[in-house]
């Protein structure tokens, strides 16, 4: 188990503490509408960190092509009709470019500042010229509006019990899922990281803001800083 993770319930649970069997009941939000708006038609993307292909499926259904990657086995075995790809997100280098790029999960969150570095970087390098970059932030009081939680229409309720600073700027958050017939809990650390801080991690990757997405600014539409005529970083 990664350092400062932990994840408990049935099945199996993955070096990050997630349960694949409760991401594989997890409904889908407005994330596939999200993207959709922001990319283009039928655009080829790289999703990073796909887990069970609760988002890659229905961006299939709306036509685009996916290349799913995600660091268990177990999360790919769940994912149909995609190309799989087993690989940690940090170490990935495929020597292929795409239109869009996706950073969902709040993995830009990551408590590590080298591995949000290496998880940027990812995107930066296989992104095509004039391609974009999708990341899914938290929201301003995630840390601070604990506890809270969330009843599913579909009948489960998701808590978020805890936000635990430990050091450095990093919070060990606690979460709960529970359905009437099981439970999961899930322990991650994660970093806060105010606007300016995120874009700053951008601009270090040689990315910036496009446009945030969403009135919350949980979503965001990254482009290169600078790029000559074939797509190559200025500078």
């Amino acid at each position: 188990m990664r350092e400062g993770h932990r994840g408990t319930g049935p099945g199996v649970v993955t070096p990050d503490g997630c349960a694949v069997e409760l991401y594989s009941r997890l409904p889908v939000l407005d994330e596939p509408d999200i993207v959709a708006a922001a990319v283009p038609a039928g655009a080829h993307i790289l999703e990073l960190g796909c887990g069970v292909g609760r988002v890659t499926h229905p961006l299939l259904e709306r036509g685009f092509s996916v290349t799913a990657v995600d660091e268990s086995q177990e999360m790919l075995d769940r994912v149909r009709q995609a190309r799989t790809i087993l690989s940690s997100i940090e170490d990935l280098d495929l020597g292929e470019t795409y239109d869009v790029v996706m950073l969902a999960s709040f993995l830009v969150h990551t408590g590590d500042v080298d591995e949000r570095r290496a998880l940027l970087r990812t995107c930066e390098r296989h992104l095509a010229p004039g391609g974009r970059v999708l990341i899914q932030r938290e929201g301003e009081d995630w840390h601070t509006n604990v506890p809270r939680e969330r009843v599913d229409p579909s009948g489960f309720t998701v808590r978020v019990v805890s936000a635990e600073p430990v050091g450095d700027g990093v919070n060990s958050v606690y979460a709960e899922y529970e359905f009437p017939d099981a439970t999961w809990t899930h322990t991650f650390l994660s970093r806060p990281l105010t606007k300016k801080q995120f874009e700053d991690a951008l601009a270090e990757a040689g990315l910036k803001v496009d446009e945030y997405l969403t009135e919350d600014g949980t979503w965001v539409r990254a482009v290169r800083t600078a790029e000559s005529p074939r797509g190559v970083p200025a500078g």
